[in-house]
């Protein structure tokens, strides 16, 4: 697919949930009046990480920018129909705001949600702790044996539809005159401290004002295109999703056991998995489900925490990756320290999805404005991974 114009003042390399947000915000801010050409090898998206995401949006971080990055995604999806309204046909997502419930099962993991907690009601958050006796009788199906604290979110957090949230994006912004091309970068071409232009496997050289890394799990191969680096990696996650003989009840959220195994609904079923592995990095195309993990990893620590479990059926699975920042498990947001015009998005080691409406709206005021104008995202600037100075979240799943 050919663009239709040979020279654009923005390029987004990479056209899943953050490259289409940051196109959205673009396209929806009356003060930027510029060209946009979104780049996307698989207009599928079936591999991208939004496909293959939990899917989730939580606001219990232990650091307060990503509590307000989250509280603004969470404020985007409640409104989301008037945010994105083309026609009739906007996609839904079906927000289940059905909460996070993070447990520890030590008085250091109990201090850890203590000072989390205290960060994220500074914030606004809505977050109750629980001791095990609290547990117990608000969640009749947990064990709370070996547990001494819980945080539960009560407003804010749950699940929707990621793909829905895509194609919210990218509806409105090619509505607006974003334009979209299905194709790969394969050279980005540099002179001195600017880069000039890109060449896609089609065959174009697609000159560029600024560019705009947003390609995910390949981040770090579109950055040494340029002659730059980035301390991101491709990690695998396996997901499954199991039929349990005897259903948990309503109102069930999305509940971390200490070991860092999760679990939440869906529809009918439930979806399990747990962090991704502290591996080297893997293949990117490297999508083979880790089923071992579920076997030895993730059905007895559940079938423990929640006694209903000892009996369930995998009825699916799936593998997908994280970005994953080796520096400090957040983002790398902004320009790079000498190549001005490479603006980086790269390394949201699973935040991906429900920080996309804040990262979005963050680079489309860098290039708009040159700098933030809403939440100061700049924390998170690529300078820290010069000077090696990580700026740590320590709430990762």
């Amino acid at each position: 697919m050919q663009a239709s114009r040979t020279s654009y003042d923005v390029v987004i390399v990479g056209g899943a949930v953050v490259g289409s947000a940051t196109a959205y915000f673009l396209a929806t801010n009356p003060d930027f009046t510029g060209t946009v050409l979104v780049i996307e090898k698989d207009w599928t998206y079936q591999r991208s990480a939004t496909a293959l995401s939990s899917s989730s949006i939580r606001h219990q971080f232990s650091n307060a920018i990503n509590v307000k990055i989250s509280q603004f995604g969470t404020e985007f999806i409640r409104n989301f129909k008037e945010n994105v309204a083309v026609d009739a046909d906007t996609p839904e997502i079906g927000f289940h705001e059905n909460g996070y419930l993070f447990l520890a099962g030590d008085e250091r993991g109990a201090d850890v949600l203590r000072r989390n907690h205290e960060t994220q009601v500074a914030c606004g958050a809505d977050v109750s702790l629980l001791d095990p006796d609290g547990l117990g009788k608000r969640f009749a199906w947990l064990n709370t044996e070996g547990l001494t604290l819980g945080s539960k979110g009560e407003r804010g957090e749950g699940w929707f539809d990621s793909v829905g949230l895509l194609q919210g994006f990218r509806k409105k912004a090619r509505s607006l005159g974003v334009e979209y091309i299905e194709d790969e970068v394969v050279a980005i071409n540099r002179e001195g401290d600017r880069i000039v232009s890109v060449t896609t496997r089609g065959g174009q050289v697609i000159a560029c004002g600024m560019l705009v890394n947003t390609s995910g799990t390949n981040s770090k191969v579109m950055a040494r295109m340029a002659g730059l680096d980035i301390p991101v990696e491709p990690r695998r996650r396996s997901i499954f999703v199991v039929d349990c003989r005897t259903p948990l009840g309503p109102g069930v959220g999305l509940t971390i056991d200490p070991t860092g195994v999760f679990f939440r609904p869906e529809g009918k079923f439930y979806l399990m998995g747990t962090a991704p592995r502290h591996d080297p990095e893997v293949d990117p195309a490297d999508f083979a489900v880790m089923h071992d993990e579920f076997e030895t990893e993730i059905w007895p620590t559940l079938a423990n925490r929640v006694p209903a479990f000892e009996a369930v059926k995998v009825v699916n699975s799936w593998a997908g990756h994280y970005d994953y920042c080796t520096l400090d498990h957040n983002v790398i947001l902004g320009p790079h320290a000498e190549v001005r015009n490479f603006l980086f998005a790269n390394g949201f080691s699973g935040h991906g999805l429900q920080q996309s409406p804040a990262m979005g709206r963050g680079l489309c005021e860098l290039i708009t404005y040159g700098g933030f104008r809403t939440l100061d995202l700049s924390p998170f600037g690529y300078e820290r991974v010069v000077a090696n100075r990580p700026f740590l979240e320590d709430a990762v799943i």
